[in-house]
Protein backbone atom coordinates (compact mmCIF):
# COMPACT_ATOMS: atom_id res chain seq x y z
CA UNK A 1 0.00 0.00 0.00
CA UNK A 2 2.79 2.80 0.32
CA UNK A 3 4.07 4.31 -2.60
CA UNK A 4 6.36 2.77 -4.66
CA UNK A 5 10.16 4.48 -5.23
CA UNK A 6 9.16 6.11 -9.41
CA UNK A 7 6.10 7.31 -7.60
CA UNK A 8 8.05 8.72 -4.93
CA UNK A 9 10.93 10.24 -6.59
CA UNK A 10 7.90 11.69 -9.64
CA UNK A 11 7.32 13.75 -6.51
CA UNK A 12 10.10 14.64 -5.67
CA UNK A 13 11.15 16.10 -9.02
CA UNK A 14 7.74 18.25 -9.28
CA UNK A 15 7.25 19.77 -6.00
CA UNK A 16 10.90 20.22 -5.26
CA UNK A 17 12.30 23.95 -4.42
CA UNK A 18 15.81 23.04 -4.81
CA UNK A 19 17.79 20.28 -5.93
CA UNK A 20 18.53 18.73 -2.94
CA UNK A 21 15.00 19.16 -1.63
CA UNK A 22 13.41 16.04 0.14
CA UNK A 23 11.36 17.50 3.06
CA UNK A 24 9.82 20.85 2.27
CA UNK A 25 5.63 21.12 3.48
CA UNK A 26 5.22 21.09 -0.32
CA UNK A 27 6.64 17.77 -1.37
CA UNK A 28 5.32 16.60 2.10
CA UNK A 29 1.99 17.60 1.23
CA UNK A 30 2.02 15.94 -2.18
CA UNK A 31 3.36 12.30 -0.91
CA UNK A 32 0.92 12.47 1.79
CA UNK A 33 -2.32 13.72 -1.27
CA UNK A 34 -1.01 10.68 -2.96
CA UNK A 35 -1.11 8.46 -0.25
CA UNK A 36 -5.12 9.35 0.42
CA UNK A 37 -5.55 8.75 -3.39
CA UNK A 38 -4.20 4.90 -2.98
CA UNK A 39 -6.27 4.60 0.30
CA UNK A 40 -9.27 5.87 -1.34
CA UNK A 41 -9.02 3.27 -4.34
CA UNK A 42 -8.23 0.62 -1.44
CA UNK A 43 -11.44 1.48 0.00
CA UNK A 44 -13.63 0.81 -3.40
CA UNK A 45 -12.56 -2.87 -3.44
CA UNK A 46 -12.07 -3.79 0.41
CA UNK A 47 -15.34 -1.61 2.06
CA UNK A 48 -14.55 -3.63 5.50
CA UNK A 49 -11.35 -2.61 5.98
CA UNK A 50 -11.67 -0.25 9.17
CA UNK A 51 -8.07 -0.31 10.10
CA UNK A 52 -7.21 1.40 6.98
CA UNK A 53 -9.94 3.80 7.47
CA UNK A 54 -8.34 5.20 10.36
CA UNK A 55 -5.01 5.47 9.03
CA UNK A 56 -6.43 7.84 5.69
CA UNK A 57 -8.26 9.42 8.48
CA UNK A 58 -5.15 10.69 10.55
CA UNK A 59 -3.23 11.00 7.38
CA UNK A 60 -6.63 13.59 6.23
CA UNK A 61 -5.60 15.03 9.35
CA UNK A 62 -1.61 15.40 9.02
CA UNK A 63 -2.01 16.96 5.24
CA UNK A 64 -4.59 19.46 7.09
CA UNK A 65 -2.62 20.55 9.39
CA UNK A 66 0.55 21.07 6.86
CA UNK A 67 -1.34 22.61 4.62
CA UNK A 68 -2.85 25.19 7.46
CA UNK A 69 1.36 25.14 8.27
CA UNK A 70 2.53 26.38 4.68
CA UNK A 71 -0.79 29.08 4.27
CA UNK A 72 1.10 30.55 7.42
CA UNK A 73 4.56 30.90 6.44
CA UNK A 74 3.97 31.06 2.45
CA UNK A 75 0.52 31.91 1.35
CA UNK A 76 2.08 31.95 -2.69
CA UNK A 77 3.40 28.72 -2.29
CA UNK A 78 0.23 27.45 -0.05
CA UNK A 79 -2.18 28.42 -3.68
CA UNK A 80 0.48 27.41 -6.29
CA UNK A 81 0.33 23.82 -4.66
CA UNK A 82 -3.45 23.56 -3.58
CA UNK A 83 -4.08 24.02 -7.26
CA UNK A 84 -1.14 21.78 -8.44
CA UNK A 85 -2.93 19.02 -6.52
CA UNK A 86 -6.41 20.69 -6.52
CA UNK A 87 -7.36 20.23 -3.36
CA UNK A 88 -9.50 23.36 -2.84
CA UNK A 89 -12.73 24.67 -5.07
Amino acid sequence: MALTTEQTKEILEKHATSANDTGSPQIQVALITARIAQLSGHFAVHVKDHHSRQGLLKLVGERRRMLKYLERRDNASYKKLIGELGLRK
